[in-house]
């Protein structure tokens, strides 16, 4: 199961990982928190067009079923209402009725009540900083954390079917800082031009004012066979995606051979935590699922102190585990 916070992320993070297990025969579902009714047009060929903007809503559904079905996966609505990314000095409040505002009995309970139905083995999601800090993405983090809990507590939202135990949960990586430079240096190294050098200057300024620190994936999934199907995915979202844009700058060949992977940090297990990378996200997961009670591994023993970086490198776990 992959958490979301709008149609067009789950093309954009762990798409072709997505598309790789389900072609693979496994059941895959894309869970998403809101209809991003409040998204701008950013394809430049549908901005200006009355019946665009003005069907917005309708459109953004219709987009995601067309993007779910090119990755061969289920899809769900939690049905909440997107709460739009603030903009200003000082920021203005959220707007009254949105996903970030609603209280965690209500957003909890509903991805608990997914969790129980689908039964997941292995949960993906945001870091707490959302990937990018938009007030949905860092909603859906914290929803992800309280449901791994609740989904296996028979105590916690009895009306909303059998206690189920997630056995892994990932935040995903997919924009790494490490694949962003690789592609960037081997499209210098053939002659060519990046669209990614202002990107990482940016990023570099910004993680150097944040006084963040990079973290490792621990997980790197070999995806390359599956790019058309994330294209696919992505080109489906049209309202979101220009089709001459950044997510298609790059040949794919050459991504192919230079990081032909997604990766993901493992953060939470209640199953035996390799030491080295995996290469499987279903490594170490019991098929016919967990007693209750089972102990929860905390990968990175800071984890409640502030979590990961999205723009993880490196190559191993390299932290602490605690037990709870």
């Amino acid at each position: 199961m992959a958490v979301h916070a709008h149609p067009d992320d789950e093309a954009s993070k762990g798409a072709a990982m997505m598309a790789r297990y389900a072609a693979e025969g496994h059941r895959v579902r894309v869970v998403t928190a809101t209809g991003g009714e409040r998204g701008s047009v950013l394809n430049p060929r549908l901005q200006g067009d009355p019946d665009v903007e003005a069907n917005m809503s309708e459109l953004r559904v219709q987009e995601m079923a067309a993007a779910a079905d090119a990755l061969g996966v289920e899809h769900a609505w939690l049905g909440f209402v997107d709460s739009g990314l603030p903009e200003g000095d000082p920021l203005p409040p959220l707007p009254e009725g949105c996903f970030a505002l609603e209280p965690d009995e209500v957003v909890v309970g509903a991805l608990v009540a997914q969790i129980r139905e689908f039964r997941p083995h292995v949960l993906t999601t945001y870091d707490e900083n959302g990937g990018y800090p938009h007030p949905d993405h860092v909603r859906v983090h914290e929803i992800s954390m309280l449901a791994f809990d609740a989904a296996a507590d028979p105590d916690r939202f009895p009306d909303a079917g059998e206690p189920w135990a997630v056995q892994k949960v990932y935040y995903d990586v997919s924009f790494s800082g490490g694949r962003i430079q690789a592609v960037h240096d081997a499209l210098l190294a053939r002659g060519g031009e990046s669209p990614f050098a202002e990107w990482i200057e940016r990023r570099e300024e910004r993680d150097r004012d944040m006084g963040r620190e990079r973290r490792d994936a621990t997980a790197r999934i070999q995806v390359a066979e599956h790019f058309a199907a994330r294209d696919a995915a992505l080109r489906a979202h049209a309202t979101q995606i220009d089709p001459d844009g950044f997510f298609f700058s790059v040949p794919r060949d050459l991504e192919a051979e230079v990081w032909p992977v997604e990766e993901f940090e493992l953060v939470l297990a209640r199953v035996q935590v390799p030491d080295e990378v995996e290469e499987d996200l279903f490594a170490g997961v019991v098929p016919d699922g967990l007693p209750q009670g089972a102990p929860v591994v905390v990968v990175g023993a800071d984890l409640a102190d502030g979590g990961t970086d999205s723009d993880a490198v490196g190559t191993g776990h390299g932290r602490d585990r605690t037990t709870r």
